[in-house]
């Protein structure tokens, strides 16, 4: 039975699309999200069906819905800002009850929201079917910059260590009678907050004292992985070749 494991987005398995290398899962990632983004907002249909094709990816990868959907908490952002568009755009307006709003707006939300869900949804099936060293990996043999993976390198890395620092400051804060309800616990946080920041940049300088100690010369040493074979490279391309079959069916429509 499949668990998280690795980093914090990771759910352990052993599926089809667990198995696939990353720098295709990668690439997958970018050509779907690029269909996706070409898509006029108009066509509702070929949302639907771009749904259909990760819901299926979800599917063989057997990763529990369960486990997916609590982390696309991160969208709410961008769901509040589509619901703010239909109210402050300009344009043709349409009675909704007692709401007066934009027709270009409610189109602009739709977009929004259905653009930006299969993103982190694709997105979401990336990190939860590939380990933190698989991720870097792919990085490098896509040949993206050498300071950007060593910066996505170091923050899975130190980001679970960073959330067990958190964990361990809030266990020391309630076990001396602290709940963080209201105004008044807001200068506590605060001052969690900055000494979590000096103890993380304190961690920083001397992981990269221990490093330069070790010969580190500004780059890090590249990690072999193994060459794809024709099925991986066919299982990587299905999903952006369907979506892309999708969009050229509704630019021919």
């Amino acid at each position: 039975m499949g668990a998280p494991h690795g980093h914090l987005l990771h759910y352990h398995g052993h599926s089809v699309v667990h198995r696939t290398p990353a720098h295709l899962k990668i690439a997958a990632l970018l050509a779907f999200v690029v269909v996706v983004v070409a898509t006029p907002g108009t066509e509702l249909w070929a949302f639907g069906a771009y749904l259909a094709l990760l819901l299926g990816v979800v599917a063989l990868s057997h990763v529990p819905p369960a486990y997916i959907l609590p982390r696309m908490v991160v969208e709410v952002p961008f769901l509040v800002f589509a619901l703010l568009l239909p109210f402050i755009a300009t344009g043709e307006r349409v009675d909704v009850g007692p709401f007066s709003l934009s027709e270009p707006g409610l189109l602009a939300a739709w977009t929004l929201v259905a653009k930006g869900t299969l993103g982190v949804l694709a997105a979401l099936v990336l990190a939860t079917t590939t380990e933190g060293r698989d991720l870097v990996a792919g990085l490098q043999r896509l040949r993206m910059p050498a300071l950007m993976v060593q910066i996505l390198s170091f923050m899975l890395r130190y980001l679970e260590v960073v959330g067990a620092e958190m964990h361990r400051m809030r266990i020391a804060r309630e076990s001396r009678g602290f709940h963080g309800r209201g105004l008044r616990a807001w200068p506590v946080l605060a001052s969690s907050a900055g000494s979590l920041f000096i103890r993380s940049y304190e961690r920083g300088e001397r992981v990269h004292l221990a490093m330069l100690s070790r010969g580190y010369a500004g780059r890090l040493p590249l990690t072999q992985s193994q060459p794809a074979d024709a099925s991986q490279l066919a299982r990587a391309a299905a999903l952006p070749g369907a979506a892309l079959l999708v969009l050229l069916t509704a630019y021919v429509w």
